[in-house]
């Protein structure tokens, strides 16, 4: 492990240790660790072809016209991403759903900035992350690939 030196302004200082604070994070240093893990992250599943896995959750008015039909072609249309997906209902017209998602990561969004973006949609957020086909610690003949987390 390096140990390395940051100079920062004051202000922001105090945005690090308010995340420190309200996470629980256990020193300065688990907070920057996790902000660089998720550039990285990001920076590796937006090349467009890498592989990720990644959940989309959001909220839906499900007396939107129609919405709750989209939504189902949409997974239906998208079934090479559509690992699985739960649907939720929060009161009379919202629903919650989340779904798990696996394939090139420029699908991914693409999928999830159609579901993001249907009227009637509220609080999108998908979640991506990056993983890699190996064919190390293949158990059946032929070599099967497993997928494997990037660090």
């Amino acid at each position: 492990m390096q140990r390395i030196t940051i100079t920062m302004d004051d202000d922001l200082l105090a945005v690090v240790d308010t995340l420190k604070d309200r996470r629980g994070y256990a020193s300065r240093s688990e907070v920057f660790r996790d902000v660089v893990r998720a550039l990285g992250n990001r920076e590796v599943t937006e090349g467009g072809e890498s592989l990720c896995i990644a959940t989309l959750s959001y909220v839906f008015d499900y007396a939107t016209r129609e919405l709750a039909q989209r939504l189902t072609r949409a997974q239906h249309e998208h079934h090479d991403l559509v690992v699985t997906n739960t649907r939720v209902p929060l009161d009379h017209s919202s629903c919650m759903e989340l779904m798990v998602l696996r394939g090139p990561a420029a699908a991914v969004q693409a999928f999830s900035d159609t579901i993001a973006t249907q009227r009637g949609v509220r609080h999108a957020n998908l979640h991506l992350v990056p993983v890699r086909l190996s064919n190390d610690h293949s158990h059946e003949p032929g070599g099967v690939s497993h997928v494997h987390y990037e660090a």
